[in-house]
Formats: structure tokens, C-alpha cells, sequence
């Protein structure tokens, strides 16, 4: 299960470097900050050590392990709230369809996780 915690300190670090130019100050911190959340948001661990190499990599990281959690979480609302609109007009089968599309592209567990939950529970009677 993610560290919200850590998402949050990902997307302000983010924030400050991307919107606000701020350089990466690559300390321990950030190192251990960028290595957990990276594996979070399923980043190879070999990828993750190559970006660790130096500020232009570690920069990419943060932006890409961003990236994954603002695109996925996105992707995920917009699956769910389509697949509720179908199965409260009667369309179980069609209210599959934005879960099952959603788990073809999505990469993050966590987000994979509420999808495949959701698609049980139009298994239920």
C-alpha cells in the first residue's frame, strides 16, 4: 500500500521544481523519497538506480513517478465514475468495459487494485 505521505511530498517536490524552477537538491532524503515512491508506482529498481546517478536523472524520476500518479489517478476517476453511470442505468456488462480498458494501460498498482475491486463488485449479485 502507498505512502500517501510520500505522494504528497512527491507532488509539492514536483511542484517547486517543475512550476517554480527550483533545482533537485539530491540528498539521502530525496534519494530514499524518489527510491520508495518509485517502486509505488511500479519504476524498475534498476531504473530507478540509473536515475539516482545524478541531478538531470533524479529530476526525470520525480517528474515520470508524478507523471504515473496524476495520470493514473485521472484515468482511474474517469473509469470509475463512467462504470457507475453504466451500472446504475442497468448495464453491468457494459460498466465493465471503462475497468477493463483502464487495467490494459494502467501501470500503478494501487490504481489496478480499485479497478480490479470495483470489477468484483459487479460480479456481486
Amino acid at each position: 500500500m502507498p505512502e500517501f505521505d510520500g505522494w504528497n511530498q512527491i507532488w509539492e517536490l514536483n511542484r517547486r521544481v517543475t512550476d517554480l524552477g527550483e533545482p533537485l537538491a539530491l540528498t539521502d532524503e530525496t534519494r530514499a523519497l524518489l527510491r520508495s515512491t518509485a517502486a509505488e508506482v511500479a519504476i524498475a529498481p534498476e531504473e530507478v538506480t540509473n536515475a539516482l546517478q545524478g541531478d538531470a536523472g533524479a529530476a526525470a524520476l520525480l517528474e515520470e513517478i508524478a507523471k504515473r500518479i496524476r495520470v493514473g489517478s485521472r484515468r482511474l476517476s474517469r473509469a470509475l465514475s463512467e462504470s457507475r453511470k453504466l451500472e446504475e442505468a442497468g448495464d453491468r456488462d457494459a460498466a465493465r468495459a471503462p475497468l477493463l480498458a483502464l487495467l490494459d494501460v494502467e501501470v500503478v498498482p494501487l490504481y489496478r487494485e480499485q479497478a480490479e475491486i470495483q470489477l468484483e463488485t459487479l460480479d456481486e449479485p
